[in-house]
């Protein structure tokens, strides 16, 4: 286990092509363009999200975590989404991965994959297990962290702007 400081938001992280770097306040009229689609939230708890005020929510407490990332297709620098850290928890050596939503031009490809790849490649250099909290009815991403060898360990409420949203929670621990 290396003891370094667990760093939330390093400054970049990148692979052949995806690369994430700190969400910031001048990220969102792009990504806002990424996230007005309503199809990206029709199996989403939170299925309004495509409207502004709802996103602005949504992407403030982004801003504000200082663990958020903006997605990018590495070679054209094309805005495709956004990924974050969150719930770190140094006792149990483990952090979430989530509120994540990659634009319909970049699914079933190897963006989500990759964006997640890079997250937990990071994070498995600090701690021991990474988290997953999904919509039970986002049949799609239970898929994706299913393919991630995420196993689904329990099922919560999440609550969003004071309402209980079923979830399931996928743990992948460290090999």
């Amino acid at each position: 286990m290396n003891n370094t400081e667990f760093n939330l938001q390093p400054q970049i992280l990148e692979d052949d092509i995806t690369k994430l770097i700190p969400l910031q306040e001048n990220h969102f009229e792009e990504l806002y363009k990424v996230a007005s689609d309503p199809l990206i939230w029709e199996q989403h708890p939170v299925k309004d999200r495509y409207k502004i005020e709802v996103f602005k929510s949504f992407f403030d407490i982004a801003i504000n975590s200082k663990s958020s990332f903006l997605i990018l297709e590495k070679e054209t620098n094309e805005i495709i989404g956004t990924t974050r850290y969150y719930d770190y928890n140094p006792e149990k050596s483990s952090v979430a991965i989530g509120y994540t939503f990659i634009s319909r031009k970049y699914w079933g490809g190897a963006y989500n994959k990759s964006s997640k790849k890079l997250l937990i490649d990071y994070a498995f250099q600090h701690i021991n297990a990474i988290l997953f909290h999904i919509g039970t009815e986002n049949i799609r991403s239970q898929k994706a962290v299913s393919k991630l060898g995420a196993v689904k360990i329990n099922e919560m409420m999440v609550s969003n702007n004071g309402v209980d949203l079923p979830h399931f929670e996928y743990e992948l621990q460290k090999k």
